[in-house]
């Protein structure tokens, strides 16, 4: 790896992330994404988490990796293949101490990310403050200002209801209905109609609201409390599921922004 080169580490590997990190790679940054032991994450087709279950991914060209250790993850960018490791509390960023530190794991909150952890911390959606607890933030709500970099204040407050996909909100989401294992009966990619059984939790069926693709579906066997999402269905016959999103890549838009706005304004006083 060259000395020289940025590093980026981002806590989260969803979907918005692996936007995020798709974007970074092909500017030529190193990048190593962290992750939690069971990824709670349903757009399972176009997010680096998927490592943690497969072993290997490959989004659009970009192929990501499983990681046993710090040392195991640098040897894979020398390779040019995206590192994945299992490390919930981001011991990493410590560890290495990179240029950029971005929080993407979504959680509507700050989980604990402080602006002192590298150089430029960006945090994704709300639950953040630039200039406060982070450098800066990326609009994360649908709309005019969707991946917008916000370098002073905060994104849009959580509005607590979904995105609306032709007139569709809550109606697109597949929620456990009580506590327990997953196990999916249709796949991602499936066309389903409103009423069909596509997933159990434990022994109760779970029922798309909608007609329409499941363009995600929690991984089976994961435990999960009632009330999680555990996939979703878009009612356009023709949605896209393994190909990022154009939301992703406008979260991911931003991020590049920026990053490469601090490393402008980090040359310019090495001028």
């Amino acid at each position: 790896m060259n000395p020289n080169k940025s590093m980026v580490i981002i806590r989260g590997a969803g979907d918005l992330a692996s936007g995020a990190a798709y974007r970074l790679i092909k500017c030529g940054l190193d990048v190593i994404m962290t992750e939690i032991s069971k990824p709670l994450v349903v757009r399972r087709k176009v997010a680096f988490a998927e490592v943690v279950f497969a072993g290997t991914v490959n989004i659009e060209g970009v192929n990501a990796c499983l990681a046993e250790t710090v040392e195991h993850a640098l040897s894979l960018l020398k390779n040019k293949i995206l590192p994945v490791l299992v490390d919930p509390e981001a011991v990493v960023v410590k560890q290495l101490r990179p240029t950029v530190v971005v929080d993407a794991r979504i959680a509507k909150r700050n989980l604990g990310t402080t602006i002192h952890e590298a150089p430029l911390v960006i945090g994704l959606g709300p639950g953040f403050t630039a200039g406060v607890d982070v450098h800066a933030v990326i609009e994360t709500c649908r709309g005019h200002n969707l991946g917008r970099v916000i370098y002073s204040g905060s994104a849009i407050p959580d509005t607590g209801s979904p995105g609306a996909i032709d007139g569709h909100t809550w109606g697109r989401l597949l929620r456990a209905p009580v506590d327990g294992t997953v196990v999916s009966r249709r796949s991602i990619g499936d066309l389903v109609e409103k009423g069909d059984v596509v997933a159990h939790v434990e022994t109760t069926p779970v029922q798309a609201a909608i007609a329409g693709v499941i363009r995600g579906m929690l991984k089976d066997d994961v435990w999960v409390p009632k009330g999680t999402k555990i996939g979703d269905i878009d009612p356009r016959k023709d949605a896209e599921y393994d190909t990022i999103s154009d939301k992703a890549l406008a979260v991911g838009g931003g991020v590049l922004e920026a990053v490469f706005h601090f490393l402008a304004a980090q040359e310019g006083k090495n001028v």
